[in-house]
């Protein structure tokens, strides 16, 4: 006997699924239309992985530079070539260089590499904002690194919005001095003198020491940094380093910006809490701060479809302008001074050894 159904008609069709082919209905959903699955591509993995690529490149001329400063002192009869992409690390002879190009057209002949890079990553600020911070500076990858591991371990804190301005201002102190010490305190013939003493020849190899051989000061210093950047994300990079205030001051007149769409947004602010800066992206029409790297996380975890995009001289581009573009100017760069002579000294090694003899000893 066939068995015969208790369940009320219209019962039974409020409990049947719809067929697969109806989409549902949104007439009840009052909230803006959602993003699509995000791409394989994101911004937080394009981001690490040119970090990482700069990272392991790093190591490599760092391990050569070293190879390099053994042989200079003396402790080995190996040669092995200087690398000039040391001489990035040096803003204050790269400033004082840069100086006196502008003013007389001349070259730095010392380290002719460091003002090169100095000149491609002020051009980095003014096209794409502080993506040299976001996507090359090793400093800010170790930031990140130190920042994710404060959230892991539960120590992160945000400060108040008033203090993070506070803080925020204490970067542009050395930098202030060092503008003015640059610009206006030495004459072009002071700094002729500085940048060819000894010591300036050998301020890179005395910058590996100071990392060899930290003092109990130093050590100290660095370690309240690493403590500092565990408690409050990217506390080194947002309210210590003069370098990124100067690159931040360069953005501010750059066409590249993160823009917020302000009918799309319903300040759930997953955004600022993505953002590395802490910036209050969901209070910004264009987020046009000295504090924005261009890294797109805002975009990134943004949950709501075209609230916030790349754009690019008030039209829309794609969030990886930002670390293609970097990457473009800084192998443009190289290629150019490769071509132009304008990468490697041209001080004879045997001075230069020399000079790390007297100014380091063997």
């Amino acid at each position: 006997m066939k068995e015969h159904s208790t369940v009320p008609p219209e019962t039974a069709s409020a409990h049947t699924p719809p067929p697969a082919s109806v989409p549902p209905s949104n007439a009840d959903n009052a909230s803006p239309t959602l993003r699509p699955t995000p791409s394989a591509l994101r911004p937080t993995l394009l981001r690490r992985a040119v970090q990482c690529c700069f990272a392991l490149f790093l190591a490599w001329v760092g391990w050569n530079f070293y190879c390099f400063v053994l042989w200079a002192t003396g402790k080995t009869a190996v040669y092995t070539p200087k690398p000039p992409s040391v001489e990035g690390f040096l803003p204050i002879s790269e400033l004082m260089a840069a100086r006196r190009f502008f003013a007389t057209g001349q070259w730095d002949f010392v380290h002719p590499a460091g003002l090169t890079l100095f000149l491609a990553i002020a051009l980095m600020a003014l096209l794409f904002r502080k993506g040299f911070c976001g996507y090359i500076c090793p400093v800010g990858l170790v930031a990140n690194l130190m920042g994710r591991a404060g959230q892991r371990l539960g120590i992160s804190r945000n400060p108040p919005r008033w203090a993070a301005l506070g803080l925020q201002a204490l970067k542009y102190l050395p930098l202030a001095f060092l503008g003015y010490f640059s610009l206006f305190g030495m004459s072009l013939r002071e700094i002729d003198a500085f940048l060819g003493a000894p010591f300036n020849m050998v301020a890179d190899s005395s910058m590996l020491f100071f990392f060899l051989r930290p003092s109990v000061m130093a050590l100290s210093i660095i370690g309240v940094i690493v403590a500092a950047s565990l408690v409050v994300r990217n506390a080194w990079c947002r309210f210590l380093c003069p370098y990124g205030a100067f690159l931040g001051l360069i953005a501010l007149l750059g066409p590249v910006a993160v823009k917020r769409n302000a009918a799309a947004c319903t300040g759930c602010q997953r955004c600022d809490r993505a953002c590395p800066s802490a910036i209050a992206v969901h209070e910004k029409t264009r987020v046009n701060t000295p504090e924005c790297l261009g890294c797109a996380a805002c975009i990134e975890a943004c949950p709501q479809k075209d609230c916030l995009s790349m754009t690019a001289a008030g039209r829309r581009v794609p969030f990886w302008i930002v670390a293609v573009g970097c990457v473009a100017v800084l192998l443009g760069a190289y290629a150019w001074a490769i071509h132009t002579g304008h990468w490697t000294s041209q001080i004879p090694q045997a001075m230069l050894r020399r000079f790390h003899m007297l100014q380091i000893g063997g």
